[in-house]
């Protein structure tokens, strides 16, 4: 069965632009909220009507508002300063300072306790708030609880307004209740007022109070500490000879006692060293002859002069007589006993100066004895004095702190006493009409609301929607005519087969339309040779060209379909054939393509398979083989139909677009976002193709609802052209 559509596609001139005329935004932006023109007024009018439900149903509310003025310094009575600084009044912070403290949940509570707010019904009823439940509580846990509801109810409708350049602050209270916001504005400001007083007053009272607790604890620890000083003194036998004080009122020990005794002792060990040297130099020199105390002793020089003498005489008696001669006899006998007489006085002598080395050496021991216990008690004593240091530290910190404290006690009697820098400038009254609800203010509030979220709505559903879904937007997003439309269906792809070869089935209708479309692309009509592709895998191609290929093959045109997707062919597999040899074996070198061919079930269609896989197909494919090859095929042919493989990545398909008429771009309907879609297209356009169109595959039923735009004349209904039973039959 054959159908004309009732409007045909356009055709499309090899030199049309691409990408059509540039869309203005404003028009995207029209178009966009025309198709979701439904969500966003119904997002509108849904704002419109819960801003109109809430504006009836809100309680009127009354806003009351008391003045007060705050001044930044403080009039004082005295001259001693106040417990805080002077400077204080003068930061920027202060104000800000007095804003919190006007928001404290301390006035809360004092508002509270004057208004007798706790449990109040008809302050309840008038914030819309109910008392909590007290089952299983106690009654002071009772009074508690109520408290703290009241003391946040008012903070939660208290407001704190500063008057722009002046000193003034507005407390705006509101509620259902004129009356109580009235009496609540006007108590706020007073407990305010009067808090400042107490606040300055305690502050004073408590300074006093910690200052003589201070004082007390310092005057115990100042003593305490002086009492350690002195223990640990004696126990540790430090005796101060002498203190000075520096210019910080800090006490260091100048001598001590054992500092005294080491010094002197030290002095005497050097002169007994010094002794005891001398002692042994004497000992020493007397083992080589006649030392200087031998030779300064008298007797020992009246001996020596008298053997002198003698030995002289009896020099002179050798020289005349012999030596037994009586009177040289009794010389010689003189001279033996001078001379052990000598002897005997030296000998006295060394022992007297042995004597006095051990005397000398063991008073250089002595000393040096106590010098050592000294100098160990000493250096004691030196450990000792880091913590003696530490007390004596502790002791002027205590004085100067005790001292300090007490000067401040002194003066803080008289501090404090300066007028209220805080005035009531205007009480509040009886609001006289609500504050809220403001309907045109609640409406407009509602409708930007509604538009805001229609712009959030729209804006997502655009983000997730971008696969092309409308058939009229092909032409507006793409600038390529659209040539058809393919219904999706569930079959598996045998079943596709089945769909195409019946000729009432909606998929053969809708490549009738895609092949009528295609007559009009050119002067002789349907295309002798075209390529069939698209931006990635799965989108309907190879079922395209198969289609296309049957199609013009049952109005008796011989037709002949190549799989030149060499690296998935897939078209032998659809139609149970072989892939032995085919394409890829000509592009390698092959001459004979008529051995190649593979008829099929339909006389006028025959297939050309890819052939086996080559390592590098677009290496083949640029070659001149390919171009003198479709020249070849489209003399014994009437149609060739080509299926390329992606455009995407691969640079298969520009280099086969230049060997046909044309290109036929198949694209899956919300498949391939659009900006992939258009990266692919203009990746196709770098070879200079002409497009014939798009055809947009598995197209829903919802889909459907944006409406062709071409009148193609049949629909998801199954119902063009037949009667009840055929529709029945078709379902």
């Amino acid at each position: 069965m054959s159908q004309s559509p009732a409007t045909s596609a356009p055709a499309v001139g090899a030199g049309d632009d691409a990408n059509g005329d540039a869309t203005p935004l404003l028009v995207q932006y029209y178009y966009t909220l025309i198709r979701w023109k439904w969500v966003a007024l119904g997002i509108v009018l849904a704002s419109l009507a819960i801003g109109g439900i809430v504006t009836m149903l809100m309680t009127p509310q009354y806003t009351a508002a008391a003045r007060i003025g705050i001044e930044r310094e403080q009039k004082r009575i005295t001259n001693v300063d106040d417990i805080d600084p002077e400077r204080q009044g003068q930061s920027v912070e202060f104000y800000e300072t007095q804003y919190q403290l006007l928001r404290a949940r301390s006035l809360a509570d004092r508002v509270v306790r004057r208004l007798r707010l706790a449990g109040n019904a008809e302050f309840l009823a008038a914030h819309g708030a109910e008392a909590p439940a007290m089952s299983g509580l106690s009654t002071a846990r009772q009074r508690e609880q109520l408290q703290k509801q009241a003391a946040q109810l008012l903070l939660r409708h208290i407001e704190i307004v500063p008057v722009p350049r002046s000193t003034l602050i507005d407390i705006r209270y509101t509620s259902a209740s004129p009356k109580i916001s009235a009496d609540i504005a006007n108590a706020w400001a007073n407990e305010f007022l009067l808090s400042s007083v107490d606040r300055r007053f305690d502050s004073t009272r408590e300074a006093r109070v910690f200052l003589e607790q201070r004082l007390a604890d310092l005057r115990s620890k100042l003593e305490q500490s002086e009492r350690d000083l002195v223990n640990y003194s004696r126990e540790t036998g430090i005796v101060t000879l002498s203190r000075a004080e520096n210019g910080e009122g800090r006490t260091r020990v100048e001598r001590t006692l054992a500092a005294a005794n080491l010094e002197a002792l030290s002095s005497e060990l050097v002169q007994a060293t010094a002794a005891r040297i001398e002692a042994e130099s004497l000992v020493s020199a007397r083992g080589g002859g006649a030392t200087s105390d031998t030779i300064s002793n008298p007797a020992i020089q009246a001996m020596r002069q008298r053997r002198a003498e003698l030995e002289a005489e009896y020099a002179r008696l050798m020289v005349q007589f012999e030596p037994g001669y009586p009177v040289a006899a009794s010389l010689r006998s003189q001279i033996s006993d001078l001379q052990t007489s000598i002897a005997r006085e030296e000998a006295r002598v060394a022992a007297s100066a042995r004597n006095n080395l051990i005397a000398a050496r063991q008073r250089e021991e002595s000393l040096r004895s106590r010098v050592e216990a000294l100098t160990a008690e000493f250096g004691g004593q030196q450990t000792s004095s880091i913590q003696l240091g530490i007390y004596q530290r502790e002791v002027d910190t205590n004085r100067q702190l005790y001292d300090s404290l007490l000067q401040r006690y002194k003066e803080i009697g008289v501090a404090g006493v300066a007028a209220n820098n805080i005035s009531l400038v205007d009480r509040a009254e009886l609001p006289a009409v609500p504050s809220s609800p403001r309907i045109p203010l609640n409406v407009a509030v509602a409708l930007l609301v509604g538009l805001g979220l229609a712009g959030i709505a729209i804006f997502a559903l655009e983000q997730i929607d971008e696969g092309m879904r409308n058939p009229n937007d092909v032409k507006r997003l793409l600038g390529v005519p659209l040539l058809g439309s393919v219904p999706e269906t569930d079959e598996e792809t045998q079943g596709i087969l089945e769909l195409l070869a019946d000729p009432k089935s909606e998929i053969t209708e809708a490549y009738l339309t895609i092949r009528s479309n295609l007559a009009f692309t050119t002067e002789h009509g349907v295309p002798k040779t075209l390529m069939v592709t698209s931006t990635r895998a799965s989108e309907g191609k190879t079922t395209t060209s198969i289609a296309l290929a049957q199609t013009i093959a049952r109005t008796g045109r011989r037709t002949l379909l190549i799989d030149a997707d060499m690296r998935s062919p897939s078209i032998h597999h659809r139609l149970d054939l072989h892939n032995k040899a085919g394409l890829s074996n000509l592009l390698a070198g092959e001459d004979n393509w008529a051995a190649l061919i593979q008829a099929t079930q339909n006389p006028h269609l025959q297939i050309m398979s890819s052939g086996p896989i080559p390592p590098n197909a677009a290496e083949l494919l640029s070659s001149d083989r390919l171009k003198r090859l479709i020249q070849a095929l489209s003399t014994e042919f009437d149609n060739v139909i080509v299926d390329s493989a992606p455009v995407i990545v691969l640079a298969d398909a520009p280099l086969i677009s230049n060997t046909v008429e044309g290109t036929v771009f198949v694209i899956e309907a919300a498949g391939p976002p659009v900006r992939g879609i258009r990266g692919a297209i203009a990746r196709l356009r770098s070879a200079n193709p002409k497009i014939f169109g798009a055809v947009l595959t598995k197209l829903t039923a919802d889909m459907a609802s944006y409406g062709y735009g071409y009148g193609y004349g049949y629909g998801y209904g199954y119902g063009y052209g037949l009667g009840a039973n055929d529709r029945s039959t078709t379902e």
